[in-house]
């Protein structure tokens, strides 16, 4: 019976020692205050109902950018072949209540995550979209964009800025008189990518 009794109390001490030698959680987190975010957004009204009609915004970080990405060359590995962020911090976000065409691609209503994708050979960018509740399941953060799904493209035009602009901006504008046809324009550095938007919304 003393030779069971020892024999467990030992057993309970090395357990015990064991699990005091095991490494501490490699879990670390970081943010929690206020970062650079904007919105652009685009509401439709009914006059006649005196209510909504549908919007749609993008939700997204303000990166400032950096000297270094003018080298080309440096610039051409960030971003040839490549899914690029298309903000920072947290996910550049679309949210849509009304059916869009954008660069000529359907976007339904909902949610999407968004990056940009430059060909392999740089002469051409589209705007990726990326299922949420994929990146949700994977944990992904926005700075792992390039390993999310891109679930579909829509094409964008790219040029020279006329004059550099430090925090990536992203706007939505549109003719008074067609308000339906919306231009996205992303302006960051020395480049500007635009793409048209179709909005279909009732009267």
């Amino acid at each position: 019976m003393k030779v069971r009794l020892r024999l467990c109390m030992a057993f309970v001490f090395v357990a015990a020692g064991a699990l005091g030698q095991q490494p501490k959680s490699v879990i670390v987190a970081e943010g929690g205050t206020p970062d650079d975010r904007a919105s652009a957004r685009v509401l439709y009204w009914n006059t006649k109902a005196d209510s909504a009609a549908g919007e749609f915004a993008i939700d997204y970080g303000r990166p400032v950018w950096k000297k270094e990405y003018e080298d080309p060359a440096k610039f051409d590995a960030m971003t040839k072949g490549k899914v690029w962020r298309m903000g920072s911090n947290f996910w550049t976000v679309l949210d849509t209540s009304l059916p869009l065409k954008i660069g000529g691609k359907r976007v339904g209503v909902g949610s999407y995550y968004l990056g940009l994708r430059r060909s392999a050979d740089g002469a051409s960018w589209s705007l990726a979209f990326i299922d949420p509740a994929q990146v949700r399941r994977a944990r992904l953060d926005g700075f792992e964009v390039g390993k999310a799904a891109v679930g579909f493209e829509a094409p964008m035009t790219v040029e020279k800025a006329s004059s550099p602009v430090e925090n990536l901006t992203i706007t939505l504008s549109y003719p008074k008189e067609q308000p339906k046809k919306v231009t996205l324009k992303v302006a960051w550095g020395n480049m500007v990518l635009t793409a048209p938007i179709e909005v279909t919304v009732g009267p």
